[in-house]
């Protein structure tokens, strides 16, 4: 398979580093336990340290925070209404497929429905709305050499029906 390759978009100015990340996102929300009862009981996202009822910081693995939620500026706010600018959706990337089987057996168990799901070519893409109508993207990324390329070499992602039974049927077994 031909390795896929960036093209960049001529710009005046030198790209950012290599290996540049988004390192945590941080939301405003209406309600802080309803968001934790989101993002901590469904998804699994660990508390790493609470400010009262006006922040939370939730990380997987020990990271400081990949997640924040504050009610700052939003207590009892509602989403911003359709056709305003403001976040698409936070992407929450997987290690790898079963993780993100893991994950949608806990959106399952929530009894919460996604909005979508797709094959990419590059990843696998469940998606779905929290609490607060913000969108919520959880994907894992296929290894680079599976990605699909054009004649060019150029990245040919695509948007396909992703099969959740199959993906379900991924998930690790639960510990007793």
């Amino acid at each position: 398979m031909t390795e896929a390759r960036i093209v960049p978009v001529e710009s005046p100015n030198p790209p950012v580093a290599t290996g540049t990340r988004i390192g945590h996102v941080h939301l405003k929300v209406a309600d802080l336990d309803r968001a934790l009862g989101f993002y901590r009981d469904v998804l699994g996202f660990q508390v790493t340290q609470r400010y009262g009822d006006q922040a939370v910081f939730l990380s997987a693995g020990g990271y400081h925070h990949h997640i924040g939620l504050n009610t700052w500026e939003s207590r009892g706010g509602s989403p911003p209404p359709p056709g305003t600018t403001g976040l698409f959706h936070v992407a929450l990337l997987y290690p790898d497929r079963p993780a993100l089987a893991d994950a949608l057996r806990r959106l399952v168990e929530a009894g919460l429905a996604l909005d979508g799901a797709s094959d990419h070519g590059v990843s696998e893409a469940l998606y779905l709305t929290d609490p607060d109508g913000n969108g919520v993207e959880l994907y894992w990324d296929r290894p680079v050499a599976e990605w699909p390329v054009n004649a060019d070499g150029t990245l040919a992602m695509v948007t396909r029906r992703l099969d959740l039974g199959a993906l379900l049927a991924d998930a690790p077994a639960r510990a007793a």
